[in-house]
Protein backbone atom coordinates (compact mmCIF):
# COMPACT_ATOMS: atom_id res chain seq x y z
CA UNK A 1 0.00 0.00 0.00
CA UNK A 2 1.52 3.31 -1.07
CA UNK A 3 0.70 6.25 1.21
CA UNK A 4 1.18 9.94 0.51
CA UNK A 5 1.36 11.94 3.75
CA UNK A 6 1.46 15.70 4.25
CA UNK A 7 2.25 17.80 7.30
CA UNK A 8 1.44 21.52 7.35
CA UNK A 9 0.60 21.78 11.04
CA UNK A 10 3.27 24.35 11.98
CA UNK A 11 6.00 26.50 10.40
CA UNK A 12 7.68 23.47 8.87
CA UNK A 13 6.07 21.56 6.02
CA UNK A 14 6.75 18.11 4.65
CA UNK A 15 5.53 15.45 2.27
CA UNK A 16 6.43 11.77 2.18
CA UNK A 17 5.58 8.59 0.33
CA UNK A 18 5.91 5.21 2.01
CA UNK A 19 4.84 1.65 1.31
CA UNK A 20 3.25 1.64 4.75
CA UNK A 21 6.59 1.27 6.54
CA UNK A 22 9.59 1.92 4.30
CA UNK A 23 10.23 5.52 3.26
CA UNK A 24 10.22 5.88 -0.53
CA UNK A 25 10.67 9.66 -0.93
CA UNK A 26 10.43 12.72 1.30
CA UNK A 27 10.62 16.53 1.20
CA UNK A 28 10.95 18.88 4.20
CA UNK A 29 10.96 22.69 4.28
CA UNK A 30 11.67 25.06 7.16
CA UNK A 31 12.26 28.26 5.20
CA UNK A 32 9.49 30.48 6.55
CA UNK A 33 7.46 30.29 3.34
CA UNK A 34 3.70 29.83 3.44
CA UNK A 35 2.34 26.33 3.02
CA UNK A 36 0.33 27.48 0.03
CA UNK A 37 3.69 28.13 -1.67
CA UNK A 38 5.47 24.94 -0.66
CA UNK A 39 3.04 22.06 -0.12
CA UNK A 40 1.95 21.17 -3.66
CA UNK A 41 5.46 21.62 -5.15
CA UNK A 42 6.72 19.18 -2.50
CA UNK A 43 4.02 16.69 -3.44
CA UNK A 44 5.03 16.97 -7.08
CA UNK A 45 8.67 16.47 -6.06
CA UNK A 46 8.13 13.34 -3.95
CA UNK A 47 5.94 11.79 -6.65
CA UNK A 48 8.51 12.54 -9.35
CA UNK A 49 11.40 11.20 -7.25
CA UNK A 50 9.48 7.98 -6.64
CA UNK A 51 8.40 7.84 -10.30
CA UNK A 52 4.78 7.66 -9.24
CA UNK A 53 1.56 9.52 -10.00
CA UNK A 54 -1.52 10.04 -7.83
CA UNK A 55 -3.04 7.04 -9.61
CA UNK A 56 -0.43 4.88 -7.83
CA UNK A 57 -1.28 6.25 -4.38
CA UNK A 58 -3.60 4.06 -2.27
CA UNK A 59 -4.16 6.48 0.61
CA UNK A 60 -3.54 10.10 1.60
CA UNK A 61 -2.76 11.21 5.16
CA UNK A 62 -2.86 14.68 6.74
CA UNK A 63 -1.99 15.76 10.28
CA UNK A 64 -3.75 17.85 12.92
CA UNK A 65 -3.97 19.68 15.31
CA UNK A 66 -1.77 22.69 14.66
CA UNK A 67 -1.86 26.06 12.98
CA UNK A 68 -5.43 26.83 11.91
CA UNK A 69 -4.30 28.20 8.55
CA UNK A 70 -1.81 25.37 8.05
CA UNK A 71 -4.39 22.69 8.78
CA UNK A 72 -6.89 24.23 6.38
CA UNK A 73 -4.27 24.41 3.62
CA UNK A 74 -3.28 20.79 4.25
CA UNK A 75 -6.86 19.51 4.24
CA UNK A 76 -7.62 21.41 1.04
CA UNK A 77 -4.49 20.04 -0.63
CA UNK A 78 -5.23 16.44 0.35
CA UNK A 79 -8.84 16.65 -0.77
CA UNK A 80 -7.84 18.26 -4.05
CA UNK A 81 -5.32 15.49 -4.71
CA UNK A 82 -7.58 12.65 -3.58
CA UNK A 83 -10.97 13.52 -5.03
CA UNK A 84 -10.25 12.98 -8.77
CA UNK A 85 -9.45 9.31 -8.11
CA UNK A 86 -11.56 8.99 -4.95
CA UNK A 87 -8.38 8.05 -3.09
CA UNK A 88 -9.16 7.23 0.53
CA UNK A 89 -7.92 9.66 3.17
CA UNK A 90 -7.04 9.65 6.84
CA UNK A 91 -6.41 12.29 9.48
CA UNK A 92 -3.59 11.47 11.90
CA UNK A 93 -2.69 13.16 15.18
CA UNK A 94 0.28 15.47 14.63
CA UNK A 95 1.38 14.68 18.18
CA UNK A 96 1.31 10.94 17.61
CA UNK A 97 3.12 11.34 14.29
CA UNK A 98 5.98 13.25 15.92
CA UNK A 99 6.37 10.52 18.57
CA UNK A 100 7.42 8.22 15.72
CA UNK A 101 10.60 10.30 15.43
CA UNK A 102 11.60 8.64 18.72
CA UNK A 103 10.12 5.18 18.32
CA UNK A 104 13.50 3.41 18.67
CA UNK A 105 14.70 5.54 21.62
CA UNK A 106 12.99 3.59 24.43
CA UNK A 107 11.75 6.74 26.16
CA UNK A 108 8.74 8.78 27.18
CA UNK A 109 7.99 11.20 24.36
CA UNK A 110 6.64 14.53 25.57
CA UNK A 111 5.14 15.77 22.30
CA UNK A 112 4.45 19.48 22.20
CA UNK A 113 3.39 22.09 19.68
CA UNK A 114 3.44 25.82 20.26
CA UNK A 115 -0.25 26.80 20.62
CA UNK A 116 0.61 30.40 21.58
CA UNK A 117 -0.89 32.23 24.57
CA UNK A 118 1.43 30.25 26.92
CA UNK A 119 -0.23 27.01 25.84
CA UNK A 120 0.92 23.87 24.04
CA UNK A 121 -0.86 21.15 22.16
CA UNK A 122 0.52 18.13 23.96
CA UNK A 123 0.28 14.37 24.39
CA UNK A 124 2.53 11.80 26.06
CA UNK A 125 3.65 8.54 24.46
CA UNK A 126 5.91 5.64 25.39
CA UNK A 127 8.34 4.72 22.60
CA UNK A 128 9.98 1.29 22.68
CA UNK A 129 11.34 -1.22 20.17
CA UNK A 130 9.92 0.69 17.21
CA UNK A 131 6.44 0.94 18.75
CA UNK A 132 4.51 3.96 20.01
CA UNK A 133 2.04 3.62 22.89
CA UNK A 134 -0.31 6.48 23.68
CA UNK A 135 -0.37 7.46 27.38
CA UNK A 136 -2.47 10.65 27.30
CA UNK A 137 -4.94 12.16 24.86
CA UNK A 138 -4.18 15.18 22.69
CA UNK A 139 -5.01 18.36 24.57
CA UNK A 140 -4.41 22.12 24.60
CA UNK A 141 -2.95 22.97 27.99
CA UNK A 142 -0.78 25.56 29.75
CA UNK A 143 2.85 24.45 29.51
CA UNK A 144 3.06 24.83 33.30
CA UNK A 145 0.85 21.72 33.68
CA UNK A 146 3.37 19.41 32.00
CA UNK A 147 5.37 18.59 35.18
CA UNK A 148 2.19 17.36 36.86
CA UNK A 149 1.25 15.24 33.84
CA UNK A 150 4.74 13.73 33.56
CA UNK A 151 5.18 13.09 37.30
CA UNK A 152 4.26 9.41 37.06
CA UNK A 153 7.05 8.91 34.50
CA UNK A 154 9.71 10.69 36.58
CA UNK A 155 11.94 7.60 36.74
CA UNK A 156 12.00 7.15 32.99
CA UNK A 157 13.92 8.92 30.25
CA UNK A 158 11.84 11.82 28.90
CA UNK A 159 12.48 13.47 25.52
CA UNK A 160 10.65 16.61 24.39
CA UNK A 161 9.82 16.60 20.69
CA UNK A 162 7.90 18.88 18.32
CA UNK A 163 7.99 22.53 17.32
CA UNK A 164 7.01 23.33 20.92
CA UNK A 165 9.67 21.06 22.42
CA UNK A 166 11.73 23.98 23.72
CA UNK A 167 8.63 25.33 25.55
CA UNK A 168 7.97 21.92 27.10
CA UNK A 169 11.63 21.49 28.05
CA UNK A 170 11.73 24.86 29.80
CA UNK A 171 8.59 23.88 31.74
CA UNK A 172 9.83 20.48 32.92
CA UNK A 173 13.63 20.53 33.06
CA UNK A 174 13.80 21.54 36.74
CA UNK A 175 11.35 18.81 37.77
CA UNK A 176 13.04 15.72 36.32
CA UNK A 177 16.60 14.41 36.29
CA UNK A 178 16.43 12.65 32.92
CA UNK A 179 14.81 15.03 30.45
CA UNK A 180 16.23 16.20 27.13
CA UNK A 181 15.34 17.89 23.88
CA UNK A 182 15.11 15.73 20.78
CA UNK A 183 17.99 16.21 18.36
CA UNK A 184 17.43 18.98 15.81
CA UNK A 185 17.22 16.46 12.98
CA UNK A 186 14.35 14.63 14.71
CA UNK A 187 12.66 17.41 16.64
CA UNK A 188 10.09 18.68 14.16
CA UNK A 189 6.98 16.89 12.98
CA UNK A 190 7.41 15.05 9.69
CA UNK A 191 4.99 13.61 7.18
CA UNK A 192 6.90 10.32 7.38
CA UNK A 193 5.79 9.85 11.00
CA UNK A 194 2.18 10.34 9.94
CA UNK A 195 2.54 7.83 7.10
CA UNK A 196 3.70 5.02 9.39
CA UNK A 197 1.23 5.54 12.25
CA UNK A 198 -0.61 2.40 13.26
CA UNK A 199 -4.39 1.86 13.26
CA UNK A 200 -5.30 4.45 10.63
CA UNK A 201 -8.97 4.71 9.63
CA UNK A 202 -9.30 5.73 5.98
CA UNK A 203 -12.37 7.57 4.69
CA UNK A 204 -13.65 8.92 1.39
CA UNK A 205 -11.99 12.31 0.77
CA UNK A 206 -15.27 14.22 1.18
CA UNK A 207 -15.52 12.98 4.79
CA UNK A 208 -12.07 14.17 5.84
CA UNK A 209 -12.35 16.86 8.54
CA UNK A 210 -9.75 19.07 10.26
CA UNK A 211 -8.76 18.63 13.93
CA UNK A 212 -8.17 21.86 15.87
CA UNK A 213 -8.51 20.96 19.63
CA UNK A 214 -9.58 24.50 20.51
CA UNK A 215 -11.48 27.41 18.88
CA UNK A 216 -9.52 29.81 16.69
CA UNK A 217 -8.30 33.11 18.10
CA UNK A 218 -11.06 34.97 16.23
CA UNK A 219 -13.69 32.67 17.78
CA UNK A 220 -12.19 33.09 21.26
CA UNK A 221 -12.14 36.88 20.91
CA UNK A 222 -15.75 36.89 19.70
CA UNK A 223 -16.81 34.79 22.70
CA UNK A 224 -15.05 37.19 25.07
CA UNK A 225 -16.69 40.16 23.37
CA UNK A 226 -20.15 38.60 23.71
CA UNK A 227 -19.48 37.76 27.35
CA UNK A 228 -18.48 41.35 28.09
CA UNK A 229 -21.57 42.65 26.28
CA UNK A 230 -23.78 40.56 28.54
Amino acid sequence: MKILALDSSAKTASAAITDGEQLISEAFVNAGLTHSETLLPMVESVLDLARLTMADIDGCVITGPGSFTGIRIGIAAVKGLAMPGNTKCCGVSTLKAMAYNLRYDNCIACCAMDARCSQVYSAIFRCFDGKVERLTEDDAIPASKLPEILEKYANERIICVGDGAHIAYQAVRDSFESVALAQDSRRFQRAYGAAVCENMDFLPPAQLLPVYLRPSQAERELSLKKAHEK
